[in-house]
């Protein structure tokens, strides 16, 4: 039975040297949040063991990218709200996103503020894929509008958007409430 190489090989457990080569490697590779990176170097840690002493703090590892500008959440934050806004997703879910990637509040503030201004926009570029109300080709029954505003409350907006856009009229595009 033939094994893979990967499970020949030991792996040496990490030193303070290996560790920050981790960071750095990820961080150069991926857009991260502190959160996120702490997160990688914990399980990192767990999966190959510490050589010193006292295990290192991945969290003060991770505030210390941040200081060097290898971490930046705000601009994390702008840019995965940008993305869900495209997308078609609401200010309630990319809030949800932001919180799962570990965003402080003060940093995410900024990105949610833009999601709020955009949510019109990005509800109706999820109606027009989903070929919900007034992009749909005929006007759907009561069962086809509940599912209609399910899509949209899933997607993060909220219930008088979902239920405008989804009781329009196919081909007469609601105008947009600034209540």
């Amino acid at each position: 039975m033939a094994q893979s190489w990967r499970h020949d090989r030991q792996v040496p457990p990490l030193d303070p040297a290996a560790l920050e080569r981790l960071a750095l490697r990820y961080v150069e590779r991926y857009a991260t949040s502190r959160a996120k990176l702490a997160q990688y170097l914990q399980r990192k840690l767990r999966e190959r063991g510490w050589s010193g002493d006292e295990a290192p703090d991945a969290h003060a590892l991770a505030e210390r990218m941040a200081s060097l500008g290898y971490v930046d959440d705000r601009g994390f934050a702008q840019s995965r709200a940008g993305a869900l806004v495209r997308r078609g997703y609401g200010p309630r879910r990319i809030g949800q996103a932001l919180k799962a990637a570990g965003i402080r509040e003060e940093d995410a503030a900024p990105a949610q503020q833009d999601a709020r201004a955009g949510a019109w926009d990005a509800a109706l570029d999820l109606a027009r894929r989903k070929r919900i109300g007034p992009f749909a080709g005929v006007a759907p029954d009561r069962a086809g509008r509940e599912k209609a505003i399910g899509v949209l409350l899933r997607a993060g907006h909220d219930l008088a958007t979902a239920r405008r856009l989804a009781e329009a009229r196919p081909g007469e595009i609601p105008e947009r409430d600034d209540r």
